[in-house]
C-alpha cells in the first residue's frame, strides 16, 4: 500500500509538473511578438550541408531586413556538389543535431531576434521526416512489398542515405519528434518561434504500416488486404474510400501529435497539408498557423487552409509563395519579374492568404549572391528582382496587414466533397505531374461558378458535427452562414445523417445532386430518402436573396470583417484562375479595366465602381454604410513578354 501511494504522489506531482509547464508555455506565447502583428514577409532560408559560419548568417540576415523581410524559415538541405556526380567528396559541415549544429542554429535565432526578425525552423532535414538515424523497421511502407521502405536522400547527411520515418504510427515517429526537440535549440526570443512542416512528399501509393490491416477490420469489420493489390480500380472505388478514411485517420493523428509537441515545448506549429492522404480540412485545422503555398499548387487551393482557420477561429494564413513561378525546377532563375510575382501574391490574398512567405533565399557567403536553390525564385542582390524588393515588400506588408484585421467573412459554407475524391483514385495522366498523381489532394477542387457573389468557405464533416444552427444559419468558429452547400456525386452515410439533422434545425441546404450514399458497413440502414424528403433541402440557391456583390461582372475579391467594418480586397483582373506554369511577363497589361458592381450587405446596397489601372489591385473599407478606399499602389516595372519554344517539352508532366 506504501508503494501504491508513493507513486501516486510521484505521479502527481509529474502531472502538476506538466500542468506548470503547459502554462507557462500558454504565458510565453501570449507575452512573445506573433505573426498576427507581423506583416512584413517572411522568406524560406536554406542552409546548404557546409560549414555554416556565425559572419555569414549576419550577412545574410542583415541584407534580408534591409530589404524588408520580417523573419526566415531555416531549412536545412544537401551539400551544393550533390548536382555534380563526378564530385563524391564529403563536405565538411556542423553534423546533424550535433551540439556543434545547434550551437550555430542558436545563433542564427538569437541574432535575427537581436535585429527584429523572427526565426522559424524546419523541423527536419529536407522535406519528409526522416534521417539516418530511422531504423527500418521505423519506416515509411507499401503494402505488398516487405523488402521496401523509402528512403531519405539529397538530406543535410547526402551522401548518407537515412530512411523516412513512418508517419502513421505513432510509436515510430513520436521518438523521432523527441530526439529533434532535444537537438533544437531553445532560447528565449521576443518572436513567437513556429516549427515549420512542408507538404507532404511521404510515398502515398498503397501506404501501409504495421498493424494496418487489424485497425482496419476493427473499424471497417471486413479484411481489406484481398482488395489492395487493385485496390485503385474503379470496382473497388467504395473499399478505396474506406482504406482512405483510415489513411486519413492516422495522418491525422500524426498531425495532432506535431502540434501537441510544439505546443509543450514552447513553440507553434505553422505547416502545410497539402499532398496529404488525409482530410485536408481537419489536418489544416490543427495546426496553429496553416500554412498553403503557389504556384506548384494554383492559388485557389489556398482557401482551403484559409476555411480550416475561419473554422477554429485562427488569424493567420500563411503560404509558401512564387515556387517554381514559370516551371520545375528552374526555369528563369534570377530573371524572375516582380509583376508577375505580385500577380500571384494578389491571387493569394484573393484566395484568403495573409502572410506571405517568399521561396526563398539561399545561404550565400558573406558579401556573395553566387549560391541558388534550384526550385525557387531567387532573392538576392544579383537577381532580376533585387531593386524592387524592397518597395514590393512594403506593398505585400501593407495588404497583409488589413487582410489580418478580423477574421475571414463568409455567408455561405461549401461542403468540401472529399468523398468523391478519395474515391476517384488516380488522375488522368494530363492532370498528374511527376509527383502527384492522386485526386486526394484536391489541385482541381474550386467554388462552384454560381457562388462568385457570395463569400463561400470550404466546410468537413468534422465541423458540421460541431455547428449549430441558430435562427435558422451555419455557426461554427468564425463562420455564420445562411445557407450549406452540398454538390457531390458521393457522401458517407454519416454525413447525410448529419445534414438531416442540420435541416430538421432550419437550416436551407442547396444539394445539387442526389448523392450516392456510401454505407458499406451499415448498409442495412439509409438515411438517402429521409434526406430529399426534407422541406429544408432546396436544388437551387433563392431567387429572392441577393449575393453579397451583384453586376454584370462579378469580380474575384476576399473579405475580413472587423465588427462592423468590412475589409474588401479585389486582386486584378489578370490573376484569375493563374495556372501552374505562368509564362514569363503574363502579367503584361496595358489597359485600364472599368467595373460597375454592387455591394449588398445588411439589407443595404452600394453602388461601387472598380477602376483597376494596369497592375494594380483594390482595397475597400466598408464602415458605416460608408466606402473608403485604401491606398495600396505598388507600380512594378513593366515585364518583358518571353514565349516558350514551339518544341518546349515540360518536364514535371507524367509522359
Amino acid at each position: 500500500m506504501k508503494k501504491i501511494f508513493i507513486a501516486c504522489i510521484i505521479l502527481l506531482a509529474l502531472s502538476v509538473s506538466a500542468f506548470c509547464q503547459n502554462a507557462e508555455n500558454v504565458k510565453k506565447f501570449k507575452s512573445q511578438i506573433s505573426l498576427e502583428s507581423i506583416n512584413k514577409p517572411y522568406a524560406r532560408y536554406w542552409w546548404f550541408a557546409s560549414m555554416i559560419k556565425e559572419e555569414d548568417i549576419r550577412f545574410n540576415l542583415d541584407w534580408l531586413k534591409s530589404n524588408g523581410f520580417g523573419g526566415v524559415e531555416i531549412a536545412w538541405v544537401y551539400p551544393l556538389n550533390r548536382f555534380n556526380k563526378a564530385d563524391t567528396s564529403y563536405t565538411p559541415r556542423q553534423e546533424w543535431l550535433s551540439p556543434e549544429w545547434t550551437k550555430i542554429v542558436e545563433y542564427a535565432v538569437k541574432y535575427a531576434d537581436s535585429i527584429g526578425m523572427g526565426c522559424d525552423l524546419t523541423f527536419g532535414t529536407l522535406w519528409p521526416f526522416g534521417d539516418t538515424k530511422v531504423k527500418f523497421e521505423e519506416a515509411t511502407q507499401k503494402f505488398g512489398d516487405t523488402s521496401w521502405r523509402q528512403e531519405i536522400s539529397r538530406s543535410w547527411e547526402h551522401p548518407k542515405i537515412g530512411y523516412v520515418i513512418d508517419h502513421l504510427t505513432p510509436k515510430n515517429y513520436l521518438p523521432y519528434f523527441n530526439r529533434l526537440m532535444n537537438a533544437f535549440p531553445h532560447q528565449k526570443t521576443q518572436f513567437t518561434q513556429n516549427y515549420f512542416i512542408d507538404s507532404w512528399e511521404v510515398e502515398t501509393e498503397k501506404l501501409w504500416c504495421d498493424g494496418f490491416a487489424r485497425d482496419f477490420e476493427m473499424k471497417f469489420l471486413y479484411d481489406i488486404t484481398p482488395y489492395m493489390d487493385s485496390i485503385y480500380k474503379d470496382e473497388n472505388k467504395l473499399h478505396l474510400y474506406d482504406y482512405m478514411s483510415l489513411i486519413s485517420e492516422k495522418v491525422l493523428k500524426f498531425y495532432h501529435d506535431y502540434d501537441s509537441t510544439m505546443n509543450a515545448n514552447g513553440i507553434g506549429s505553422r505547416g502545410q497539408v497539402s499532398g496529404a492522404p488525409c482530410d485536408l480540412i481537419s489536418g489544416y485545422a490543427l495546426l496553429d498557423i496553416p500554412e498553403g503555398e503557389s504556384m506548384l499548387f494554383e492559388p485557389e487551393f489556398n482557401t482551403i487552409p484559409a476555411s480550416a482557420a475561419l473554422l477554429t477561429n485562427k488569424k493567420v494564413v500563411s503560404a509558401e509563395s512564387f515556387t517554381c513561378l514559370y516551371g520545375w525546377p528552374r526555369d528563369y532563375i534570377r530573371e524572375e519579374q516582380t509583376a508577375d510575382l505580385k500577380l500571384v501574391a494578389d491571387a493569394l490574398f484573393a484566395n484568403g492568404v495573409n502572410h506571405i512567405i517568399w521561396h526563398g533565399k539561399a545561404h550565400n557567403p558573406k558579401d556573395c549572391d553566387t549560391v541558388n536553390f534550384y526550385a525557387t525564385t531567387h532573392i538576392g542582390f544579383s537577381g532580376n528582382l533585387a531593386p524592387e524588393i524592397p518597395q514590393f515588400n512594403k506593398y505585400l506588408e501593407k495588404v497583409s496587414e488589413y487582410m489580418k484585421k478580423g477574421h475571414n467573412y463568409s455567408d455561405i459554407a461549401v461542403y468540401l466533397p472529399t468523398e468523391d475524391s478519395w474515391i476517384a483514385g488516380v488522375m488522368p495522366k494530363e492532370k498528374q505531374f511527376i509527383w502527384a498523381w492522386g485526386y486526394y489532394e484536391m489541385r482541381y477542387v474550386y467554388f462552384p461558378d454560381e457562388l462568385a457573389g457570395y463569400n463561400p468557405m470550404w466546410i468537413n464533416y468534422e465541423f458540421l458535427k460541431k455547428a449549430s444552427v441558430r435562427n435558422n444559419r451555419l455557426k461554427i468558429g468564425n463562420v455564420d452562414a445562411e445557407y450549406l452547400y452540398v454538390d457531390a456525386k458521393y457522401l458517407d452515410y454519416k454525413v447525410i445523417k448529419r445534414l438531416i439533422e442540420l435541416a430538421d434545425d432550419g437550416l436551407k441546404i442547396i444539394l445539387k445532386q442526389k448523392p450516392i450514399e456510401i454505407n458499406l458497413k451499415y448498409n442495412k440502414f439509409s438515411y438517402l430518402d429521409k434526406l430529399m424528403s426534407s422541406k429544408n433541402i432546396l436544388n437551387t440557391l433563392p431567387t429572392n436573396k441577393k449575393p453579397f456583390i451583384t453586376g454584370n461582372s462579378i469580380p474575384v475579391h476576399w473579405v475580413r470583417k472587423d465588427d462592423d467594418v468590412l475589409y474588401i480586397f479585389f486582386p486584378n483582373p489578370k490573376s484569375r484562375r493563374l495556372k501552374f506554369p505562368m509564362e514569363y511577363g503574363q502579367s503584361l497589361c496595358n489597359e485600364t479595366i472599368t467595373n460597375e458592381i454592387k455591394i449588398n450587405y445588411k439589407g443595404n446596397s452600394y453602388n461601387l465602381t472598380l477602376t483597376f489601372e494596369p497592375y494594380q489591385s483594390l482595397l475597400y473599407k466598408l464602415e458605416n454604410g460608408k466606402f473608403e478606399q485604401i491606398d495600396i499602389k505598388f507600380i512594378p516595372k513593366i515585364p518583358i513578354v518571353k514565349k516558350r519554344p514551339d518544341d518546349y517539352i515540360a518536364p514535371w508532366l507524367v509522359k
